[in-house]
C-alpha cells in the first residue's frame, strides 16, 4: 500500500536535493502529483492475481490459447524508471479456461509494481500455472527500458525479450515454435 504522507515527504526531499525550491509555483503541488500518481502505477502490490483467474468457464478442447501484444507499462525497480512492451501469453487449458481480459489483467497487476522484467515473466506464467492449472504456459515479453534509452548506454529502441516456460511448453520446440508463430502471424 502506498503511504502517501511518506511519498510525499520523499519528493520534497529529492526536490531540495536536485536544488530546486518547493515554492516555486510549478512545483507547489509536484509532492501530492507524484504521491496520486504512484497510488495509481503501483496498485497491483494491492492486487492478488488469483482474483482475476478464478472465474473460469469449462472448455471441452485443449486447445494453445494466446493473447498476445498486451501493452503494459512497469516501473524498473533498480532505476525507478519506467519501461514498457508487449507481453504475450499462452496456455493449453486442462478443462477450464479464463475470459481473455482476465490475461491482460493478471499482466497488469505484475507490471503495477516496481519490477524487474525477467522476474514479472515468470510470475506471470507462475500465476497461469498456479491457479489455473493448465498443462502448460508461455510468456514471452518484449520491452523498452527507459533506463537504457536516457541514462548510461542511451540505446533508444532497444529491447529487452524474455521467455518463459512451464508444464508442457518446456522443452517442447514444437509447442513454443507454434507459439511464436501465432505471436508473429500478422505483424507489420
Amino acid at each position: 500500500m502506498v503511504n502517501r504522507q511518506k511519498v510525499e515527504e520523499g519528493v520534497r526531499l529529492l526536490l531540495e536535493g536536485l536544488g530546486e525550491n518547493l515554492k516555486r509555483e510549478g512545483l507547489l503541488e509536484t509532492p501530492s502529483r507524484i504521491a496520486r500518481m504512484y497510488e495509481e502505477i503501483f496498485g497491483g502490490t494491492e492486487e492478488d492475481p488469483k482474483d482475476h483467474l478464478k472465474k473460469t468457464f469449462h472448455l471441452p478442447n485443449n486447445e494453445l490459447i494466446v493473447e498476445k501484444d498486451i501493452f503494459f507499462h512497469s516501473m524498473c525497480e533498480h532505476h525507478m524508471m519506467p519501461f514498457f512492451g508487449k507481453a504475450h501469453v499462452a496456455y493449453i487449458p486442462d478443462g477450464k479456461a479464463v475470459g481473455l481480459s482476465k490475461l491482460a489483467r493478471t499482466v497488469d497487476t505484475y507490471a503495477k509494481r516496481l519490477q524487474v522484467q525477467e522476474r514479472m515473466t515468470a510470475q506471470i506464467a507462475d500465476a497461469l500455472m498456479e491457479h489455473l492449472q493448465p498443462k502448460g504456459a508461455a510468456v514471452f515479453i518484449e520491452a523498452e527500458h527507459m533506463c537504457m534509452t536516457m541514462r548510461g548506454i542511451k540505446k533508444p529502441g532497444s529491447k529487452t525479450v524474455t521467455f518463459v516456460t512451464r508444464g508442457e511448453f518446456v522443452d517442447n520446440d514444437i509447442l513454443q515454435r507454434r507459439f511464436f508463430l501465432m505471436v508473429r502471424r500478422n505483424e507489420g
